[in-house]
Parts: structure tokens; sequence; C-alpha cells
């Protein structure tokens, strides 16, 4: 049975109808999606469990962002609830003060007290600055240039668990090439093949591409990066002098007919 990136790339005119590559443990040359024969049944069956993977990775991505939302209610209730408790203690501590003290000591010993805790309350603690989505991706592109791959990967995954939005594109291709940092290759090809998969014609779609032949090949899978290769070919015919050097280098390696 042919790999998934068989199915996905062999053929640059048929029309997406999946939604990623699903490149799945054992190797990168998977189970074909079965779209070759409508008999296959094996195929059949491999392209609902692919359908299934897509469809809990999604639910994953958007219980995330619904824990963060959650989160950042508790903390803020914490907060309001902290700063009620100390406003209480505080005018307790004021309205005992006024009551017992005496008239000879209000002005000295009595007032002491209270004017400490007012300017306790009259602080609010500062809040912890939220780092902006812009920020976070900053952060983490330059993480990745200093090979401090872990933090890349931290912040790519903030993002994309987080509201969807168009920037969300920018953190699957960190996440991507921060997984290739780490040398977690069938990780990386799917995360590469997602980021092109998100936009197939933006600004990443191309270098997504080539991270996806460059991680097959680093796990030996000449046949699917020279398909990968074939798919860049296709799609952009014209690309940058730098991503058709790099291809023709990926050819080389992987031996491509």
């Amino acid at each position: 049975m042919r790999s998934v990136l068989s199915c996905f790339l062999s053929v640059a005119s048929r029309p997406r109808r999946w939604g990623r590559v699903a490149l799945l443990a054992g190797g990168v040359s998977l189970a074909c999606l079965g779209g070759a024969r409508a008999d296959d049944d094996s195929g059949n069956l491999t392209l609902q469990l692919l359908d299934r993977v897509n469809t809990l990775e999604q639910q994953t991505r958007d219980m995330r962002g619904e824990i963060d939302q959650l989160n950042n209610q508790v903390q803020q209730q914490n907060a309001t609830l902290s700063k009620q408790i100390d406003d209480m203690n505080f005018a307790m501590q004021h309205g005992h003060g006024g009551a017992s003290a005496p008239a000879s000591s209000a002005s000295a010993g009595g007032s002491a007290a209270p004017a400490v805790a007012a300017g306790k309350a009259a602080t609010p603690a500062a809040p912890v600055a939220k780092r902006s989505v812009d920020d976070t991706l900053k952060a983490g592109n330059d993480a990745l240039l200093q090979h401090d791959y872990t933090t890349a990967q931290a912040d790519a995954q903030q993002v994309l668990s987080g509201p969807k939005g168009p920037r969300q594109v920018d953190a699957q291709y960190l996440l991507a090439q921060s997984l290739a940092g780490q040398k977690q290759y069938r990780q990386s090809a799917l995360a590469y093949y997602d980021a092109y998969n998100r936009a197939p014609h933006g600004a990443h779609a191309p270098t997504a591409l080539l991270g996806v032949a460059a991680t097959l090949l680093a796990l030996n899978d000449r046949t699917s990066a020279c398909q990968a290769l074939d798919k860049l070919a296709s799609e952009f015919p014209t690309p940058a002098d730098r991503i058709k050097s790099a291809e023709q280098v990926y050819r080389k390696r992987a031996k491509c007919s």
C-alpha cells in the first residue's frame, strides 16, 4: 500500500480532499488514504482513522483555548476576591481603631496601624503583563535563532492553543522548525505539512513543503521526499531562487528520478 504522502503528492491536479497529511508512528512511509480504488477496504479504513485523528487534534486545540480562557477567568476572580478581603480587613481595622482608641492616643499610636493598613489596601498588586501573539512569535523566532528549540516550541504552542487567527500559520511553521531542531522528524514532518495545509498559497507554503522533504530525507524515506518535491514543483512552478536551489539539492540527495 502506498504511503499517505503518495495520496497527497502524486497527483497535483487532484483536489485536496483531506485536511492534512497523516504521518503515523513506525515511519513517515504511512498507509495510503485509499483514494485509488473504491474497493480497497484497508485504504478506506485508514482514511476514516486519519479523519478521526484530524478531528481529535482540532478538538484538542479548541479545548486548550477554552481551558486558557477559564484559567484567566479564575485568576481574575481570585484577584477580585483578594482585593475584597483586603478592603474588608482595612475597614474592620479602621473601625476598631476609631471606636476603642482613647482620644489622647488617637493622634499618636492609635492611628498608625490604620494608616499602614490603608497604605497596603490602596496599593493594588502589579498585574502580570500578558504577551501579545506578535510578541510571543517574535520571542519564539528569536529563541529559534539561538537554537533554543524548546522555548521556540513552547511559544509556538502557546499561540496555537489560543484564539484562532491568521498568525497561527506562523506559529505552526515555527513549531515545525523547532521540532526539526530537536530531531523529532516524524512530528516535524506532520507540523510542516500542517503549516502548508493551513495556507496552501501562503508565504510559508513553499518552504513548508521543503521542510516536509527535508524531514523525510532525515527519516531515509526518499520516495516520499521525492513526492513532496514533485508537489512543490507542481504547486509553485516559479519559486524564489533560494527555494529552487534547495529543491535541487534535496532532489540529488533523495536520488529523485
